[in-house]
């Protein structure tokens, strides 16, 4: 039986989103990406929604297979590549297209000998994100190489920007000017994630790579979901199990963290960091109740946590209150809690019940 915590998954927003990224760059091929459990939302529902999207990005195997499972049909792109020669015989039964980041990889499709061998191999190089990628100076070669494998169907040459968020920054320009110079012509291109896909436009190339847009959050510290024209495709949240009132000099919670400094009401939640939220969220921290904002007080526990509610009227127990979604955004409360929305959305617990709408 459930608690009554639940992740709504709006999948009509998620559709929304897609099709922003589709405006934006109209002539380019889309690539969801959906790892990490589509970003916490559930891989295979939101693939499902996007029946339209022209392939899905997964990091691991077992997200490809998961999605194979499901009766994913579009093309499934493994992010990070085969971590060794031998996931080559999964990745072929699951008709992978491959992500190549370093020579090795290479080495291995050339010695693989499986039969009806088919590889869509995407070249990653690195452009000053310096966390995967081939040395620009290998790419000639590495090209060359591939394109003298019969078993390698086609090449698209990849990268990834390191600060795409930041708009107009030098940095994603230089990437962009290198990239270019060591495109192909004959070669399809991907250089852009979310804020690529909205910031750089004159980076879309063949194929764009929707993520954190598409569950609705900002890519950019700069724009708000809002601003950007996204819906929200999680609404988070929990009932108030409990309320109760404290004097004035009492606190809240473990280690005493929160002290009332007059009369209080305070409501418990029964959600916590069991079920993915931080830990970490400082008093004052947002919660969305009846119509208006709550701040959290006191550490979060597993479970459960506190707000106060002393400025809300005709509140009860079993009133439903949102922790991030339509009515507050997660990037606010991220803001709050010093990280991002994506690890935020990417934390949410499997006990929290999802439900789809």
């Amino acid at each position: 039986m459930s608690r009554g915590t639940q992740a709504i998954i709006h999948l009509d927003a998620v559709q929304h989103n897609f099709s922003v990224a589709h405006s934006l760059a109209p002539n380019s091929k889309r690539m969801a990406v959906v790892k990490a459990d589509g970003y916490g939302h559930g891989a295979q529902q939101i693939s499902k929604a996007l029946h339209n999207s022209d392939g899905f990005a997964v990091a691991t195997l077992a997200e490809a297979e998961a999605l194979h499972i499901a009766g994913i049909n579009q093309n499934k792109l493994l992010l990070e590549g085969v971590a060794n020669p031998d996931q080559l015989q999964k990745a072929n039964d699951l008709n992978l297209w491959l992500v190549v980041h370093k020579l090795e990889q290479i080495d291995w499709l050339t010695a693989c000998s499986l039969p009806n061998q088919h590889w869509n191999v995407w070249l990653k190089v690195d452009t000053g994100m310096h966390r995967l990628g081939l040395p620009p100076n290998s790419v000639p070669a590495a090209l060359t190489a591939l394109s003298e494998l019969e078993t390698v169907a086609s090449v698209t040459l990849m990268t990834h920007f390191a600060r795409a968020d930041e708009i107009g920054n030098a940095h994603t320009q230089r990437q962009i000017q290198l990239f270019n110079s060591l495109t192909d012509k004959a070669c399809e291109t991907s250089l852009c994630n979310s804020p690529g896909i909205f910031f750089w436009p004159e980076a879309h190339g063949s194929w764009i790579r929707p993520g954190i847009m598409l569950y609705g959050a900002s890519p950019s510290a700069d724009k708000t979901a809002k601003e950007l024209g996204l819906k929200p495709a999680m609404t988070l949240n929990s009932p108030i199990i409990d309320i109760h009132q404290i004097k004035a000099g009492e606190s809240v919670g473990y280690g005493g963290r929160w002290t009332a400094k007059s009369d209080s009401v305070i409501a418990t939640l029964a959600i916590g960091y069991g079920d993915g939220y931080p830990r970490h969220a400082p008093n004052n921290t947002p919660v969305w109740i009846n119509g208006k904002i709550a701040k959290l007080v006191g550490t979060v526990s597993m479970d459960m946590l506190c707000v106060d509610i002393s400025n809300l009227e005709e509140v009860q127990c079993g009133d439903i209150a949102e922790l991030w979604g339509a009515n507050l955004p997660v990037d606010e409360v991220a803001k709050h809690c010093g990280t991002i929305g994506y690890e935020l959305l990417t934390r949410v617990m499997p006990r929290v019940e999802k439900v789809y709408l």
